[in-house]
């Protein structure tokens, strides 16, 4: 639960909480485009030898004209021509006015009058985000990280409503855990961590969902306490641990004293510490490979039988 201090420690500062967005640095993770790219360079060179091979056919020449012609169709086509991914949508203006979002797939626009402003990505992201030395309720200062899983479920509202949704996401994140710390003790905010992912969850969707986003859960992945403040809790734990430890001992000896009143009790009869004498000598010697040597202590019950037997005959 605690994170490890030993880095903080052997610079001599105090440890800080790293908050950073997913990172795309990894060429495996990046999707590729250059199908797209190509797509839309055929298509233009399609329309440029179209147009081209028509003017021949009508005046059997190509001129300056018909190359201008030609690249005028090209430009026109690959300002209309757009093309989303599958998990992509676009948000389309008309001089300056939401159009629509556009996607997944092939998608054209009037030219020079629609336009795609933002492509916007639907699939699950993840935040890192966290609260460094924040007070809680009883003024221990507490180091926090958690990340937040979300993804955009209304492109047009991520678009027009607020100013790089991720952001400021992140910024909200940190907000809330500071003010959800400050609400709780620190022995509440270390050992109740799934209610307070919960409640995370629940006012950061609050917040973020009139800006089109989803939040699907929220994790506490460490919570750093100051190096005093865990000695104390871990002397404390070990106490109780210690007195349960204890008590158990305590129980199990009252048990033991029980069983062992009910069997003093049982054998104050004679026939039947007989009986667990011949029982007990029968255990020793039932499998034949040896022999049982049995103390006088053991035999006097056994001969004053006999003897009593003799007199009787």
């Amino acid at each position: 639960m605690f994170g490890s201090r030993k880095a903080s420690q052997e610079q001599g500062r105090p440890s800080r909480v790293v908050s950073a967005q997913q990172s795309s640095d990894d060429p495996m993770q990046r999707a590729s485009r250059n199908g797209v790219y190509f797509l839309q360079a055929g298509a233009v060179a399609v329309v440029f030898l179209a147009v081209c091979a028509l003017w021949w056919a009508v005046a059997q020449r190509i001129d300056f004209f018909t190359v201008v012609a030609a690249v005028l169709a090209s430009v026109l086509l690959a300002s209309s021509m757009h093309v989303a991914q599958q998990w992509e949508r676009m948000v389309v203006m008309r001089l300056g006015k939401f159009k629509g979002v556009k996607g997944p797939g092939l998608f054209f626009t009037m030219p020079f009058v629609e336009y795609s402003t933002m492509r916007v990505d639907t699939r699950v992201r993840s935040t890192s985000f966290g609260a460094e030395e924040t007070l809680s309720c009883d003024l221990v200062p507490l180091d926090v990280d958690a990340v937040v899983f979300w993804m955009v479920h209304d492109a047009e509202k991520a678009c027009s409503t607020v100013d790089d949704y991720a952001l400021q996401l992140l910024y909200s994140a940190q907000t809330i855990l500071r003010d959800a710390i400050g609400r709780a003790s620190a022995a509440e905010v270390a050992s109740r961590r799934d209610q307070l992912d919960r409640e995370l969850k629940r006012l950061l969707e609050e917040k973020v969902a009139p800006w089109g986003l989803t939040v699907l859960s929220v994790e506490v992945r460490d919570i750093l306490l100051p190096e005093a403040l865990q000695d104390v809790m871990s002397a404390e734990a070990q106490a109780e641990q210690q007195k349960k430890a204890r008590l158990i001992l305590m129980e199990a000896e009252t048990s033991i004293s029980e069983i062992i009143g009910d069997f003093a009790r049982t054998y104050d009869d004679e026939t039947a510490l007989d009986l667990r004498k011949m029982y007990l000598l029968y255990e020793g010697i039932k499998e034949g490979k040896g022999a049982m040597v049995v103390p006088s202590s053991w035999n006097e019950g056994f001969a004053d039988k006999v003897v009593e037997g003799a007199a009787k005959r």
